[in-house]
């Protein structure tokens, strides 16, 4: 009974693509058709990847930030003021209606501290929960990758926003800063989304947590939202917390007292975190068992 329901919400959310929907290129769709064709049907990625339009649900964040969903999602404009979507084939410009807002607000304040223009990487899909490639994370359309590199002063077009790519800010082979490409205005940028109080991590590669931590002399409690992870060399990562009000939704632990700029920066600096480690077995996809019972309402609003 229940591989039937899968097969049947499967079968609904692949085929649930309305007039007005946003193409996906022809590259962006052969690649999440492929990675959907390798997949159980009952996993969660496959069913959740297939939703090309929002749930026509009140807008509210569901489960955990690696284990959830999204009803209500709204998309962020491809082309803004002080903003372009990335890698619109990906079709993950949605999220929660405080994301879109946040990153029309922090786009503003960029232009004030010098940044051209933000250039928008991943948010969420349509209703959240697991990608198809990909992030984790991302699932409760809370979370948004914005690129180290500035928006040019022209529209990209099409082609242009699937083939540029962003611009590393790390020498990853010696895991150094490259002070070549890094400035004082990027440090601004993400100190500016820091403050927001709504931003609850941001996360970055570590030697860009160290540039950050060397960088400010003045009030340092922002930092502290800060947290060095791998990859990040190329964006960083805003997270906001969850909405007021919304109890499904599932908050993180604050970060860490202080600025983090001292112990727990040092190890991530150190050789630990990169020891090659054993391979492991690798994991089933989330199920929908796995994910909060709403989000399967979520999956099939129509």
């Amino acid at each position: 009974m229940r591989s039937r329901l899968f097969a049947s919400l499967f079968l609904f959310v692949a085929t649930v693509a309305p007039a007005g929907a946003q193409s996906t290129g022809e590259e962006g769709t052969s690649e999440m058709a492929k990675a959907r064709a390798a997949l159980p049907a009952n996993a969660a990625k496959a069913l959740f990847g297939g939703a090309r339009e929002p749930a026509p649900m009140a807008a509210r964040s569901i489960g955990a930030y690696a284990r959830g969903c999204l009803a209500g999602a709204v998309a962020l404009p491809v082309d803004g003021a002080a903003w372009q979507v990335m890698r619109l084939s990906r079709n993950r410009n949605w999220g929660h209606p405080a994301l879109v807002a946040f990153l029309e607000r922090f786009a503003a304040k960029g232009r004030s501290v010098g940044w051209p223009g933000l250039l928008v990487g991943d948010m969420s899909q349509p209703r959240g929960g697991p990608m198809l490639t990909g992030h984790a994370s991302h699932q409760l359309g809370l979370d948004a990758d914005i690129w180290f590199s500035p928006m040019p002063d022209r529209t990209l077009s099409t082609q242009e926003r699937e083939t540029i790519s962003a611009v590393s800010m790390v020498d990853m082979a010696k895991r150094e800063l490259d002070r070549s490409k890094w400035t004082d205005t990027r440090a601004k940028l993400v100190r500016e989304a820091a403050r927001d109080p709504q931003v609850a991590r941001i996360f970055v590669n570590p030697p860009i947590k160290k540039a950050l931590c060397d960088w400010e002399s003045g009030d340092r409690h922002w930092l502290g939202k800060v947290r060095p992870w791998y990859g990040h060399n190329y964006h960083f990562h805003v997270r906001l917390a969850c909405p007021d009000g919304e109890e499904a939704c599932k908050d993180q632990d604050p970060p860490p007292s202080g600025d983090g700029c001292g112990k727990d920066l040092a190890w991530w600096l150190g050789p630990e975190p990169w020891k090659p480690s054993p391979p492991e077995k690798p994991r089933p996809p989330l199920t929908m068992d796995d994910l909060p019972a709403a989000c399967r309402e979520v999956l099939v609003a129509r």
